[in-house]
């Protein structure tokens, strides 16, 4: 019974472990980097002083 015990106890830590991992990975995915407010290519207008 006690090697029973240790099994289930085992699969419970790991589906522990597992959904932890997940919703790490899942908040790491979902975390927005800071970005610079650049245009890559700008455009000159006629009307535009230099």
């Amino acid at each position: 019974m006690s090697r029973l015990l240790a099994a289930a106890v085992t699969v419970a830590a790991a589906a522990v472990l597992a959904v932890g991992a997940a919703l790490g990975i899942v908040a790491l995915l979902d975390a927005t980097p800071d970005q610079p407010n650049t245009p890559l290519i700008s455009y000159e207008n006629a009307d535009q002083e230099r």
